[in-house]
């Protein structure tokens, strides 16, 4: 590892109303695993928008040099002519072309003016061979679980020459198992002197894997750390992310339960697309009000359709089961129904189930609630824009004002836009699906404070999250969610993660 292979110098981006870079600086020594940390809206993603060439030359100030030359790129193409190539945290793959057709899409093996699919293919095996993914490269995308899903896009990437291989939160979607085989992979890559730049807000994983961190807070750079170094744990990139140490990762919570308000019975579901195969089977369990109720599983065990299928039966096909309010059984058929017995459901994906992306911040966050703003049939626009405002500042969004498109936020505001979107419909039982997903230490210490304030307020909390110290952390009581059935129920204060993953992988039952 020598020299630096790329240099960014004062950068400085403007958006309307909004400063998002202020002379940030950033180099990157070759053959480096490079980690970029800070704080939702800190400036990150658009830090990488720029070298990519999202936001071309003339849309910023400063410069770009990358292996000791000045570069002035007009689009991704230019910035990828020179092996710089982006993965987005959206992953860019169409479901239903094969392996082969996504790795090569827009550069495309031509052979006298033809796709020569022949070579294509073979180059496709030798590319899946070097992230070490066996499937079938004939195969639709849509096949593939979302941590392979990830290896081909690096797959797509090699294909490019890539030099500078970006990664934006890489394994905020993925497991445990598929999260270390990806940072197994770059490893791997590293040796073979690929230098990666990734975005995360893993800090575990990026004190195990980076050889250096540049933090970025409030669009600056705050410093540059070298790990190999020495004296950087968790605890220190913490304390340049949010400018203060974080004394615990959960807020103190004395709960305040009451009784049982809520509970399903026996509840059944059938997978929408595969006849005969269960979802949902047969599981039951129960909120009281004050209480904090975590669900644990592995990826695909069912506790994403468990919550959709209960939430107006969004998801699958129902065939039983009971669902009980105040021990009176209740029919909620649609979403409608679910948002007048006081339910509400975030989803743990932001992006397709959870924004209009097209619509501003304030007409999402009052979007699920309209009926409290107003009149006779007719929004109140002064209504509208108070509950809005009060919403926006409540969840600390950072946005220029209530009007700017939820498209344009950083990945943990939108998050926090959904959340409020909920939130304003004061729902009895809060349903949170992956509610930290993305989204930055300091700012899942905010969100954990507003589900505390939830419970406090005599309301029932669902949380869903693939991460067992924050269940272990938040949660009052947990249930584990194994293959479509509930598999066992415990406190938190007697849960471990040991004690919680055999429940989860059903060995404690076999």
């Amino acid at each position: 590892m020598s020299g630096a292979i790329l240099e960014m110098v004062g950068i400085t981006k403007d958006f309307p109303g909004v400063r998002a870079l202020d002379d940030v600086t950033m180099t990157v020594r070759r053959g480096e695993i490079h980690a970029i940390c800070g704080e939702n809206g800190a400036g990150k993603s658009t830090l990488m928008k720029v070298l990519s060439g999202v936001h071309p030359h003339g849309t910023y100030e400063g410069r770009i040099v990358f292996d000791g030359e000045d570069v002035q790129f007009t689009g991704i193409k230019s910035s990828e002519h020179v092996g710089i190539v982006i993965i987005h945290q959206e992953l860019a793959l169409i479901p239903e072309l094969s392996v082969t057709e996504n790795i090569f899409l827009g550069n495309e093996v031509v052979n006298h003016g033809v796709i020569d699919w022949v070579e294509a293919r073979e180059r496709a095996v030798r590319l899946l061979g070097r992230v070490g993914l066996e499937v079938d490269p004939d195969g639709p995308i849509k096949n593939l679980g979302v941590g392979q899903q990830q290896l081909v896009e690096i797959a797509k990437a090699l294909s490019k020459d890539v030099r500078l291989l970006i990664l934006d939160e890489p394994t905020s979607a993925l497991n445990e198992e598929d999260s270390e085989n990806l940072l197994s992979i770059l490893r791997q890559l590293k040796t073979q002197g690929l230098t990666s730049i990734m975005i995360s807000h893993k800090l575990n994983e990026i004190a195990a894997i980076a050889d250096s961190i540049t933090i970025i807070r409030d669009g600056h750079t705050i410093e540059s750390l070298h790990v190999v170094a020495g004296n950087v744990n968790e605890d220190r990139i913490i304390r340049g992310m949010v400018g203060r140490a974080l004394d615990s990762r959960f807020p103190d919570h004395t709960p305040k339960i009451g009784e049982k308000f809520f509970e399903v019975r026996d509840w059944t579901v059938e997978h929408p697309q595969i006849p005969g195969r269960l979802v949902c089977n047969h599981s039951s369990f129960y909120v009281r009000r004050g209480e904090i109720v975590g669900f644990a599983g592995l990826m695909g065990a069912g506790r994403t359709e468990l919550a959709r299928s209960i939430f107006g039966r969004t998801y699958g096909t129902y065939l039983g089961g009971q669902i009980l309010l105040d021990g009176r059984e209740v029919q909620i058929p649609n979403v409608q129904a679910a948002i007048a017995r006081g339910i509400s459901y975030v989803p743990e994906d932001r992006k397709v189930l959870g924004l209009n992306l097209l619509d501003n911040v304030k007409d999402t966050i009052v979007s699920a609630g309209i009926r409290r703003i107003s009149r006779r049939t007719v929004i109140d626009p002064e209504a509208e824009i108070a509950a809005a405002e009060e919403y926006r500042k409540a969840m600390n969004i950072k946005s220029a004002s209530i009007n700017v498109g939820v498209s344009t936020l950083s990945g943990g505001n939108q998050q926090k836009v959904v959340l409020a979107k909920w939130m304003f419909t004061q729902p009895s039982l809060a349903i949170l699906d992956e509610p930290t997903r993305g989204i930055d230490v300091g700012a899942k210490y905010e969100i954990y404070g507003l589900i505390n304030r939830l419970a406090d307020e005599g309301k029932g909390v669902i949380m869903i999250s693939s991460e067992l110290p924050e269940l272990l952390g938040v949660c009052d009581r947990i249930y584990t969610v194994f293959e479509g059935r509930i598999t066992g129920e415990m406190s938190a204060a007697e849960a471990t993660q040991e004690s919680l993953m055999r429940l989860m992988t059903d060995t404690a039952a076999a």
